[in-house]
């Protein structure tokens, strides 16, 4: 396993990450199975245990309290919070109302006194950033928090954070948490350069692309990952976007193969390649998923290799572009763009 340094917080974090977000039912995971999963992440060399209070509306967060029990200072745990959790309206967002109260409930799920990383799991447009860093600088001087940063903010949001807690002399996200695999690649675009001109970490998500780069997905094959189970719409091939991914893979497939690697292997390879990119954040099912994907863990793509997946998916380019998460409200509620 490699370790690098999360942004500028000086934390040391294992290149593969453990996601937590199958935790429970949303992966059909039980809590013997997820202590497994902790178990073997971290012999394996993982040093960084991400989940959300969405997971599963907290179970998630549950289950690898009773997981780290015992062990809590031998890891870097991480959550989220923003997202709705019930139907109560004030139940969600990155108001200091909220914020406060989301932490004492993820610690108490958590079973800890502190998290070393509170991530605003999506920008709330509804608070200003200077209420929002106000709260997570107080949660951060009371210890509950070491650190704060920001998932799938689009870029001029994060650069509009940064001028905030400096215009306001308040504390500021070091850590990013964006979507980014070989077939979503546009982060690369604006994002990523932001994360390196402010010194971000950056913790990247769904680098499998929710299984497309899994070895599961091929052309002739019936496509069965838990993901098109759950969201058959992502894998529909008559949509155009889904066959294009379809033949990325296969290109991608042919690439691996030449290069004696496994498809994960070169895709988690791909992710932790990009000099702003902390870690990859994996989310095994099972004790066979996490193997497979800990054998990326010390993979170098050369150079050669990483040329020939920029002629398959084009540095910049999302082939499923209507799936980004941070798009602006403007542009999903027809309403925000008129007078």
């Amino acid at each position: 396993m490699q370790y690098r340094t999360l942004g500028r917080t000086g934390i040391r974090v294992s290149t593969l990450a453990l996601g937590a977000m199958n935790f429970g039912a949303i992966g059909r995971t039980t809590q013997d199975e997820a202590t497994a999963l902790v178990d073997a992440a971290l012999a394996g060399g993982i040093n960084l245990v991400d989940t959300a209070d969405m997971y599963g509306q907290g179970e998630s967060e549950v289950m690898v309290g009773k997981a780290i029990a015992g062990r809590r200072d031998d890891l870097v745990l991480a959550t989220k919070a923003a997202m709705p959790m019930g139907d109560e309206r004030n139940h969600q967002g990155s108001s200091r109302r909220w914020l406060v109260t989301a932490l004492d409930n993820s610690l108490r799920r958590l079973d800890v006194d502190h998290v070393d990383l509170y991530q605003v799991h999506r920008w709330d447009p509804a608070t200003s950033d200077e209420e929002t860093l106000s709260a997570l600088t107080d949660l951060q001087r009371a210890g509950k928090i070491r650190a704060f940063g920001s998932s799938t903010f689009p870029a001029y949001r994060i650069v509009q954070a940064q001028w905030a807690a400096r215009e306001h002399h308040l504390g500021r996200y070091v850590t990013e948490q964006p979507s980014y695999s070989i077939l979503q690649r546009g982060i690369e675009t604006h994002v990523l350069p932001v994360a390196q001109e402010y010194g971000l970490g950056v913790l990247a998500w769904s680098p499998l692309a929710s299984g497309w780069l899994s070895g599961a997905v091929r052309a002739g094959r019936e496509i069965t990952t838990s993901r098109s189970k759950v969201l058959p719409q992502r894998f529909d091939l008559t949509d155009p976007a889904n066959q294009a991914r379809l033949d990325a893979v296969e290109k991608l497939t042919k690439i691996a193969d030449q290069a004696a690697l496994s498809l994960i292997q070169l895709s988690l390879g791909f992710v932790t390649a990009h000099p702003a990119v902390t870690s990859a954040l994996i989310g095994p099912r099972t004790l066979d998923h996490l193997k497979s994907q800990l054998e990326a863990a010390d993979t170098v793509l050369p150079a050669d290799v990483l040329d020939e997946i920029d002629a398959v998916v084009a540095a910049g380019v999302d082939l499923a572009a209507h799936e980004k998460f941070d798009t602006p409200p403007a542009l999903l509620d027809p309403s925000l763009r008129r007078r």
